[in-house]
């Protein structure tokens, strides 16, 4: 069947396929931890979606709100995107969350080089300990 004729394809393999989550699995995660709500209701990963339902879903602390245009079950490349979602998120959550990224204080003293994966994993524990929700 082409991608096209498509009548409907799981939540969790669109998710991935129009670029909200990086992998199934997070998508999946998503859905069975309530962030990802189709028309207001939450749903499992395994529900169907139709064209034009309206998908809710919290990425990286941002609530993400999707028209579904087009039906596919394979990733996309990001240009086309726009032709199988419509993103109608409010501007001032992403916003938002630019704010919360800059008021982070991660300080690294100068002269200290590039930090190794240990000093990045203590800032990202430090940074996680430290925002809300974290």
């Amino acid at each position: 069947m082409n991608q096209n004729q498509e009548n409907s394809v799981r939540i969790d393999k669109w998710l991935w396929a129009v670029r909200l989550f990086k992998t199934r699995s997070l998508a999946t995660e998503a859905c069975r931890k309530g962030l990802v709500k189709v028309d207001g209701h939450t749903v499992k990963a395994s529900r169907e979606i139709k064209l034009n339902d309206v998908i809710t879903a919290e990425v990286n602390d941002v609530v993400r709100t999707i028209k579904v245009l087009g039906l596919i079950s394979n990733r996309v490349g990001a240009v086309l995107v726009s032709t199988h979602a419509q993103e109608l998120t409010d501007p001032a959550e992403f916003q938002k969350q630019r704010e919360r990224n800059l008021s982070l204080p991660v300080f690294r003293p100068k002269g200290l080089g590039r930090p190794t994966k240990k000093d990045r994993r203590t800032m990202e524990k430090m940074v996680r300990s430290i925002s809300p929700g974290g």
